[in-house]
């Protein structure tokens, strides 16, 4: 089928299929309990700390050392014993010899005695005998001799060695996903490399004798393929490596052949179009006589012909899952939303599957099918101001967004350019045929 699943005969086949028994269409919530009931953690992987970033640990980091190993400087200035500078001020500056001076890094430890005190530098270790820190500020600075102009406090700008962590002390959990200040944590820890489960390798194909590279000539029955460049960007931002091998053919043994070179390659397959019923459906034509991926409706709008399952296991190794999904770009694109994304997460061993959603207030109103779960692509905006109640008072209002349809179109799954503004999913369950101006509606927030 097409990138934009033959945008008219499509319509045809959706309204077509609605007649169908409402017996032989999953829910949504039935074809993703069986996506993810198919779906593990990859394997984990040990990886070097520049690697790891956004992928989700496996196992709990430990501190190697306390942290920090040593007792050590806070601020620039003199490192001292306190009870020579109890009567120090302004009023009364206490000016003392300089023995030594410490930067950071130096691995010099000269011992002070009562009445003398050394330079130090930030991050340098206290020397054996002081128990507090001048910030320079508070001297005038001197180099072989100090004036000091304030008394300190006890243990005044020391970091103790184990302050933050003992060697040990768990710093990171299993589970915990590796953003740039878990990285440092780690390798604040004495770690160089962690336990993870690997970002999964996603092959991306769209489906279509009509598809051409975008920027390629087209003549009559052409259109440029756009939902590779989609759904590989979505795997991206979902924290998969995608493999974007472009337009297919609808040709059984091209398609045939592409996925058997891919099936040792990668993790997950994603194919748009070619799942519905019409005469070129060359997905459907090539994975159903394998018998490890099931075809059927699901009650959803946009979106509703879906495949799912694995390729065939070569030597006991499971083939990669495959999602088949429909191939207008709004469909496509609300697919890998509902089902796809997740599993990736899954893969990931992320523990929050779900985009975040929000309650917010219908603009503007639409209308639903009956008996199908709609995700209406909408432009979440925030509230400019306080609800005015009918008699005049200002409320509070009680959600802080406003949705309006990205398209006039509504939820047509040809959309794209209406998809391009939206940055929500309006969720409409499957007993609601009316949305109207001013319902609270349930968003999935998608940027």
């Amino acid at each position: 089928m097409t990138d934009t699943e033959r945008t008219h005969d499509h319509t045809h086949t959706e309204r077509a299929d609605a007649c169908a028994p409402a017996a032989s269409a999953r829910s949504v919530a039935e074809q993703l309990a069986i996506v993810l009931g198919s779906v593990d953690p990859l394997s984990p992987v040990r990886v070097g700390l520049d690697e790891a970033r956004g992928l989700v640990l496996a196992e709990d980091v430990l501190t190697v050392t306390d942290t920090p190993p040593f007792d050590n400087s806070a601020m620039d200035g003199y490192a001292v014993i306190r009870a020579d500078l109890l009567e120090a001020s302004a009023q009364n500056p206490i000016t003392l010899p300089v023995v030594a001076d410490l930067a950071a890094g130096t691995d010099q430890n000269p011992r002070l005695v009562p009445g003398q005190v050394a330079r130090i530098m930030t991050g340098a270790p206290i020397p054996d005998g002081a128990d507090a820190v001048v910030p320079i500020e508070d001297t005038d600075q001197g180099t072989e001799q100090v004036t000091i102009l304030q008394s300190p406090k006890p243990a005044a700008h020391v970091r103790r060695a184990g302050e933050d962590a003992h060697a040990g002390d768990r710093v990171l959990r299993a589970g915990s996903v590796l953003w740039p200040t878990r990285v440092a944590a780690a390798a604040s820890a004495g770690t160089s490399s962690v336990l993870v489960h690997p970002a999964p390798r996603v092959a991306v194909i769209s489906t279509g004798s009509e598809l051409v590279t975008p920027g390629s000539p087209t003549r009559r029955g052409q259109i440029p393929d756009s939902n590779s460049f989609l759904l590989s960007a979505a795997v991206a931002e979902a924290g998969g490596i995608p493999v974007r091998i472009g337009a297919v053919p609808d040709d059984d043994d091209v398609l045939r052949a592409v996925l058997t070179e891919l099936a040792g390659q990668v993790d997950v397959i994603v194919l748009s179009g070619g799942v519905s019923v019409g005469a070129y459906d060359v997905v459907k034509a090539v994975l159903k006589p394998l018998g490890t991926v099931d075809f059927g409706p699901v009650k959803m709008q946009p979106g509703k012909p879906q495949g799912f399952g694995r390729w065939p296991a070569t030597n006991s190794v499971p083939g990669p899952l495959i999602f088949a999904l429909p191939g207008n770009p709004v469909s496509a694109y609300v697919s890998f939303e509902v089902f796809v994304r997740p599993a990736l997460r899954r893969l990931l061993g992320h523990e929050t599957l779900q985009r975040r959603t929000v309650t917010a207030t219908a603009v503007d109103g639409w209308r639903s099918p009956p008996g199908r779960a709609q995700y209406m692509p909408v432009i979440l905006t925030h509230r400019t101001a306080d609800a005015e109640s009918t008699d005049g008072s200002t409320n509070a209002s009680t959600n802080n967004f406003e949705a309006r349809p990205a398209s006039r179109g509504g939820s047509g799954s040809h959309l794209v350019a209406g998809l391009a503004q939206a940055n929500g999913l309006a969720i409409v369950l499957e007993d609601t045929t009316h949305i109207r101006g001013g319902d609270l509606i349930t968003v999935m927030l998608t940027s």
